[in-house]
């Protein structure tokens, strides 16, 4: 009988070693990078139309900041020394803003203005005068423009309350902004784009969102899936011969 107690035990033991296999699997998928993005506050996550307000407020800071401080030090007018200042102060509070929310949510967002936005601060530092006042304000107020719509379309959608909050804050932040331009007297109004409205349907709001906002940062659907199966392949056959010998 002494043998068979052996047996018994050796045999708890390699359905133990396969349950913690198991296991390790499954909290191994759960974290895998890309996959979701989850919100600790009422356990939803977040979707696409969330991560295009939070990817086009941050990349907005990271090239408008800049822009604004280039303004305050060479604007040819006072109007326009003034308005930066603010536009560069405001953001500054703003970006803090999207970077505490995306922390909270555990969401990766981007660290540099995108390769467009770069070359409209390189266009300002080589403008100067009346050009560089032009420049300045057109280009900002284009891209208050654009990031106003979204805002207030996944401020109508999202389930997640931190989004919500920054909806809220982005919104008043960028209407002064666009105020501010505006009263500079040097917005040319038949040149700013139509707007993007949305086509019925979450579809359509999720493009238009996607169209206003620009580049964002995403993670491919399949490159998740075939690490998921890879993992779950794996894991499926090292515990098949783990049970097997038992």
């Amino acid at each position: 009988m002494a043998p068979l107690r052996s047996v018994r035990r050796r045999s708890g033991h390699r359905v133990h070693r396969a349950a913690v296999l198991l296991t390790a699997i499954v909290a191994g998928i759960a974290v895998l990078p890309g996959v979701a993005v989850a919100a600790p506050t009422g356990g939803q996550q977040l979707n696409a139309a969330d991560m295009t307000l939070l990817n086009g407020v941050r990349l907005a800071g990271l090239w408008e900041m800049p822009a604004g401080q280039m303004a305050a030090e060479k604007g040819q007018s006072a109007k326009v020394r003034e308005i930066g200042a603010g536009i560069a102060g405001e953001h500054q509070e703003l970006d803090q803003l999207v970077v505490d929310a995306a922390n909270k949510l555990r969401a990766s967002i981007p660290s540099e203005p995108t390769a467009e936005q770069k070359g409209w601060l390189t266009e300002m530092q080589n403008a100067s005068g009346a050009r560089f006042d032009q420049i300045f304000v057109t280009r900002l107020r284009v891209a208050h423009g654009k990031i106003f719509p979204v805002i207030g379309a996944v401020r109508a959608s999202t389930r997640d309350a931190t989004v919500r909050k920054l909806c809220d804050d982005a919104n008043r932040f960028v209407l002064h902004h666009m105020q501010m331009l505006e009263s500079t007297g040097l917005v040319r109004w038949p040149e700013l784009p139509p707007a993007a409205l949305p086509a019925p349907g979450s579809d359509g709001l999720l493009a238009a969102a996607s169209a206003n906002s620009g580049p964002g940062v995403g993670v491919s659907s399949t490159v998740v899936w075939l690490v998921f199966l890879a993992a779950l392949g794996t894991g499926g056959v090292a515990t098949y011969r783990l049970l097997r010998r038992t």
